[in-house]
């Protein structure tokens, strides 16, 4: 008995010793990793119906589905992001030459401004205008230096670039043709009841579906129609400011808001009333009506998670791990929600057990 034991306890510390080895090597290609598993859940109902019109066969499905995952997904990915690098490229030298200048435009806003409103500043300590301004500049500089770096840092890293897309997509391939195995198998290794493991399996897969599709679906609409209308009303950068629209629409609730309301102000107290009142009203009724209507039919109804965990489960996964975080974050609340939502039965099955 005691051997047994001692077998036992060793087994798991060697367990514990190679899965924590493993972790460590696959760290360099965590992204990869994480984006193959996460687009093979997505794409998984095409990939069945795929597998079902190739009469299962099941390489040519995984094919298949793999050369259609590049052309919507991979290929518009790739050519954004090189234009989007372009363009911060060409903005930081206009800003470093003078040519747009943040910290002016905020004068003239402040200058527009009633005497009343500078006597309330001026109340609260908040006058100081030319520190704001200088900071200001100083801000809109970095941010332009950092994406004029990341046109250099492409360059650089092309070589590891193009080897994370190659992990990913071969194991995609992998994922797709072979994932109904894997998590079969999986199940099998987990030591929780069936009815658990079908809820949290479900639970895991409908939140990924939700949050992905959900979310780049209102970024993309957001961004799209943000960038339009940036471009109509003659703002430069139009591609730049509609790509971060979209990127700030992972947010619910404040979102795209964060770009076009300083610009609407910035409109209506230098005289551009019209330009104004258009930007308000697209980006309220248009732009507002994508996120009040597709975020809770794509997102919030599949997941049922509340917008305000959704809202802080985002801001904590992208603080804690970058853009991956926006799926990260309202996965783990999900899981969290559901095995708590657990706990009572599993609490039943080992006083009956």
């Amino acid at each position: 008995m005691e051997n047994s034991t001692l077998y036992f306890r060793t087994f798991l510390l060697l367990l514990t010793a190679v899965t924590i080895a493993f972790i460590v090597v696959l760290l360099p290609y965590y992204s990869a990793i994480f984006w193959g598993a996460i687009l093979a859940i997505v794409f998984g109902p095409m990939h069945r119906r795929l597998l079902a019109r190739f009469h299962g066969h099941r390489n040519l499905a995984a094919l298949a589905s793999l050369l259609i995952i590049i052309l919507i997904v991979i290929l518009p990915l790739i050519f954004v992001s090189g234009a989007l690098i372009q363009e911060g490229a060409a903005i930081y030298k206009r800003i470093s030459s003078g040519q747009f200048d943040l910290g002016a435009y905020f004068e003239q806003i402040v200058n527009a401004l009633p005497a009343s409103v500078h006597s309330l500043l001026d109340r609260y300590g908040v006058g100081d205008v030319f520190s704001l301004q200088d900071k200001l500049s100083a801000a809109a500089l970095q941010g332009s230096k950092f994406l004029a770096s990341q046109a250099v840092n492409v360059g650089q890293h092309t070589f590891e670039f193009l080897i994370s897309m190659g992990v990913m997509l071969y194991l995609l391939y992998f994922l797709l043709r072979d994932g109904p195995q894997l998590a079969r198998h999986s199940k099998l290794l987990i030591p929780l009841s069936d009815d658990h493991q079908v809820h949290l399996y479900r639970k895991f897969t409908t939140v990924v579906r939700a949050t992905v599709k959900g979310n780049i679906a209102v970024a993309c609409t957001q961004g799209l129609l943000g960038g339009l209308i940036f471009w109509f009303l003659g703002i430069q950068g139009a591609l730049l400011w509609g790509v971060l629209m979209g990127f700030l629409s992972l947010l619910p609730a404040v979102g795209a808001a964060l770009i076009w309301m300083p610009v609407a102000v910035y409109f209506l107290v230098t005289g551009a009333i019209w330009q104004g009142v258009v930007l308000i009203l697209f980006c309220v009724l248009v732009i507002g009506l994508v996120d009040n209507v597709l975020r809770p039919v794509l997102v919030g109804k599949d997941t049922k998670i509340p917008d305000y965990v959704i809202l802080i489960s985002t801001l904590g996964g992208l603080t804690v791990f970058g853009l991956n975080g926006f799926v990260i974050g309202p996965l783990c609340a999900a899981l969290f929600i559901a095995c708590w939502d657990l706990f009572p039965s599993a609490i039943r099955k080992h006083q009956e057990s």
